[in-house]
């Protein structure tokens, strides 16, 4: 099954939006529920009460879906813990090779601390980029990845013969590689599979509950009900994206980075020698 259409939107959608689908949704299989339930209710009971039966039925009913949506959001937490992480790495990926390139002989030791300093703005920038307008950070991002392997190639000439080399091109590589794994993490999210069913077991939820309560107070519960399911979603939703949302991974490692490097420019390193 084709789930694009369904994805699109639900990525496309703004939160208000989706907040508002759902809970009208649900609202309507309330209606529906409990428009069944006064059709086929042949039965005399106090307004509001529950009957053993019912009681059983809305445990069961709120259990299978506490842990649907339990599982939907340790979905979203793991991808979100693994964006979070990444921010770290590749902070002190950056830093160790930009530390390793003060050994490097000019002109390669000021190009490579410039590159990587470049990178470092760009990237925290882009991370804080919303969708949409982020393709010119990304052809950056990507243009200053090739200059840093291209610096590396020039440098490589100077430093091939010490032992040192391997270690700095694995320094580089890893920086590379975390670029990579950084745009996969963005890209993982919960899967739209997930969030239909979720979707659906809402609704279905939402119209048991209006077959099974009665009365002003069972009203009452339905709709405090229906508002924490529509919360709880919304919550699962702005963690799944990553930029779009309200809860992002935070830059503080990358940001801290770039002010240490504004401080640690190459001459600082040069100090002892002249002394």
């Amino acid at each position: 099954m084709d789930w694009s259409a369904f994805e699109g939107w639900l990525s496309g959608a703004s939160i208000l939006t989706v907040a508002i689908v759902v809970f009208g949704a649900m609202c309507l299989a309330v209606a529906l529920g409990t428009a069944l339930r006064l059709k086929h209710d042949r039965r005399k009971e106090p307004a509001g009460e529950f009957e053993s039966q019912d009681g059983y039925i809305v445990s069961a009913v709120l259990g299978l879906l506490a842990l649907l949506v339990g599982f939907t959001f340790s979905l979203a937490v793991e991808r979100f813990e693994a964006r979070r992480l990444l921010v770290l790495e590749e902070a002190n990926a950056i830093g160790t090779t930009y530390l390793r390139a003060q050994l490097l002989n000019e002109p390669h030791r000021a190009r490579m601390s410039d590159l990587l300093t470049r990178y470092t703005d760009n990237r925290i920038a882009l991370a804080k980029a919303k969708p949409g307008q982020n393709a010119a950070l990304l052809t950056t991002n990507d243009a200053l990845i090739t200059d840093i392997w291209a610096a590396t190639i020039a440098a490589f000439d100077s430093i091939k013969g010490l032992d040192f080399s391997s270690t700095y091109l694995d320094s580089v590589n890893n920086v590379i590689d975390l670029d990579a794994s950084r745009k996969a993490a963005r890209r993982a999210r919960v899967p739209g599979e997930v969030f239909l069913v979720l979707f659906v077991y809402l609704a279905t939820s939402a119209g048991v509950l209006g077959y099974v309560l009665k009365g002003s107070r069972g009203r009452i519960s339905a709709g405090f009900l229906l508002l924490l399911f529509t919360l709880v979603l919304i919550l699962i939703i702005d963690i799944d994206r990553p930029t779009a949302g309200g809860i992002n991974e935070g830059q503080q490692p990358m940001e801290e980075l770039r002010k240490s490097l504004a401080v640690r420019t190459p001459a600082v390193f040069d100090r002892p020698r002249s002394n």
